[in-house]
């Protein structure tokens, strides 16, 4: 019986030897508070750019692309055109439309002076027969036969003045066929709003597209960035608009300089419960750190996405970066 007590004891020392050493080893293993808020704070992540899709806002035929995967194109450079001959043909017929809507209202301006020079007779004679009839040398039937044809004169010319409102709406109309026929024309030539590479080519000569149909995606190089997560103790002391630092993984040998752009407002990957402290360490937020658009310019040649790194922000800016972080870029 003492054998097996003694047995026992050990079996409850060891175990209690262990989980002391694995609670030992995990509170060493935990980040303390001095290493979450220390003043650089660092996380991974890749070179991002903004991607610009070049899409034909009309349906129709792709007749030509001048460019190619990897060519780096200026803001506004022709990339793609659609095939016009039934927008040319479109527009032909509106223009003629529209000189036939002028010649109808030069018609109508020519009937108004008709129907005016008839007023004018009218007037003049109902106020001859006014005149006689006052005097007892004409008719009643003569005076009601004169007011009636001014009467019909006047309804005459006020009918010729519609018709050229009329002509003036449908001259109105042509040329708003034609500026909207124009558009579609302009809207044919497929530019890109942005410089920089052309990432995808989408679509080849002869296909047939629907509105909306992408031809090809265009990446900014001036809009370069570079996504990573900081936990809550980190982020809340981030400002946007500070500077910031990448390395990247292929050029560890450079440090490039960098601002925070954006820090999220929401927490990312949030437990249910952040009751304790430790729940509330998991909290991580989305912090964007962007690289200067004027630097971009001067090695647009270089930018790719894709390629890992590591971003450093200073969580004190009242201190100064390391010198290991201090920048250095390729030709000084």
């Amino acid at each position: 019986m003492a054998r097996s007590g003694s047995k026992a004891l050990n079996r409850t020392l060891m175990i209690v030897v262990a989980l002391g050493l694995i609670a030992a080893a995990a509170w060493y293993l935990m980040p303390g508070d001095d290493e979450l808020s220390g003043p650089i704070a660092s996380g991974n992540g890749r070179i991002e750019a903004t991607e610009v899709d070049i899409a034909t806002r009309i349906p129709g035929r792709l007749e030509s692309f001048g460019v190619r995967e990897g060519d780096m194109v200026e803001s506004g450079a022709l990339l793609a055109v659609m095939d016009t001959d039934e927008l040319q043909a479109s527009l032909a017929s509106a223009q003629a439309n529209l000189h036939q809507a002028e010649q109808g209202r030069r018609l109508a301006e020519a009937v108004v002076a008709q129907r005016e020079s008839e007023r004018r007779y009218a007037r003049a004679e109902l106020a001859r027969i006014e005149s006689l009839a006052d005097r007892g040398h004409a008719s009643q039937e003569q005076l009601d036969r004169a007011r009636t044809a001014a009467e019909t004169a006047e309804a005459a010319l006020q009918a010729a003045r519609v018709q050229v409102a009329s002509a003036d709406a449908g001259i109105e109309a042509a040329h708003a066929s034609i500026r909207r026929i124009q558009t579609n024309i302009d809207d044919s030539k497929l530019t890109t709003p942005v410089g920089g590479r052309v990432l995808y080519r989408l679509a080849e000569p002869g296909e047939v597209l629907a509105a909306g149909g992408k031809v090809a995606t265009v990446l900014d190089v001036t809009d370069v960035y570079m996504t990573i997560f900081l936990p809550t103790a980190q982020a809340g002391k981030v400002r946007v608009g500070a500077e910031a630092r990448i390395i990247l993984d292929a050029l560890p040998d450079y440090v490039v300089p960098a601002e925070v752009s954006f820090v999220a407002a929401e927490a990312q990957f949030t437990p249910k419960s952040v009751e304790t402290r430790s729940e509330r360490e998991k909290l991580m937020f989305r912090v964007r750190i962007r690289i200067d658009a004027d630097l971009l310019k001067a090695y647009r040649d270089r930018v790719k996405t894709g390629v890992p790194g590591e971003a450093f922000v200073r969580t004190d800016e009242s201190q100064p970066w390391p010198e290991n972080l201090n920048v250095a870029l390729p030709n000084g």
